[in-house]
């Protein structure tokens, strides 16, 4: 029971949790106090949620993923897990999604179809646009907006609130396309639209560059005035300077590895805390 329960966890790659769940919590941290109980909530939408949108990606994805060498030992093509299976966690996060979203407040529960249905179209787009690395973005600025929302019961987003989302979807969009860069020539050879396999990995990796510039940039007008968080930026840009030279020369899955997945975490965890820790000092001067 434990090795298949294990084997589930692998499936949706838990740990990439660890991305957006942080930026979820800053929503909702500059909303306001935040009580247990919406905190558990949101832990629980949030990872049903990723959940539904992971295991979406793999069931649409099979038979790509058994084409592609980097791919094809994934649990799906090597036949670790049954179809039936994945199908089966992917309805179980949506179910506890939708639950969580009931119970957290009205506005969420009507506004949860929005972000589940970007979840499960994504993967078509990779057939079609280079955009879909944009839309892919979506997730983390719905998380952002998600955690607000779970404490306000309200979408009166504030102009700081909306620079931020705005941010993330440079911020997800760039290390997407870095991620994107391991299967570039694979990419290119099944027409499927990943920036590096469509223009080239050189373009990717400028491309991604900009739109980490454009993240910054945002992020640091969004947030002006706020000491800790400006105090945060400035570990913010060297996360993003050591992500994109860690790949400058190579992109094999062990360096794309620590840019994509390790560094980012890092950053989605200092930002966090920043706004965290400039909310506590925010609270004591008041």
């Amino acid at each position: 029971m434990w090795r298949r329960l294990k084997l589930y966890l692998e499936f949706v790659k838990i740990e990439h949790t660890l991305f957006a769940l942080p930026i979820a919590y800053a929503g909702a941290i500059l909303a306001g106090e935040i009580t247990p109980e919406i905190a558990f909530l949101i832990l629980t939408a949030f990872t049903g949620l990723r959940t539904f949108a992971m295991a979406c990606n793999r069931i649409i994805d099979r038979e790509i993923d058994a084409r592609n060498p980097r791919t094809a030992k994934r649990h799906l093509p090597a036949g670790l897990i049954t179809l039936r299976e994945a199908y089966g966690i992917a309805l179980v996060g949506l179910l506890i999604y939708f639950v969580s979203a009931f119970f957290i407040n009205k506005t969420a529960f009507l506004l949860s179809p929005i972000p589940a249905a970007v979840s499960y179209i994504y993967p078509y787009l990779k057939r079609f646009t280079c955009l879909s690395h944009y839309f892919l973005a979506l997730s983390v600025a719905f998380a952002l907006l998600g955690g607000w929302i779970a404490v306000t019961d309200s979408i009166a987003f504030p102009e700081k609130l909306i620079l931020f989302a705005l941010a993330l979807l440079f911020w997800e969009a760039g290390f997407d396309m870095i991620y994107a860069l391991q299967d570039a020539e694979f990419d290119r050879k099944e027409g499927l639209h990943s920036v590096g396999g469509h223009f080239g990995v050189e373009f990717a990796k400028k491309l991604s560059i900009l739109n980490h510039g454009v993240f910054f940039v945002l992020l640091a007008i969004a947030f002006w005035g706020d000491q800790i968080v400006s105090l945060a930026l400035l570990f913010v840009g060297i996360l993003l300077f050591l992500e994109h030279y860690i790949i400058r020369e190579k992109h094999d899955e062990g360096r794309v590895q620590m840019s994509f997945f390790y560094l980012n975490a890092v950053l989605s965890g200092i930002v966090f805390l920043a706004i965290f820790a400039q909310f506590l000092l925010s609270t004591q001067l008041s």
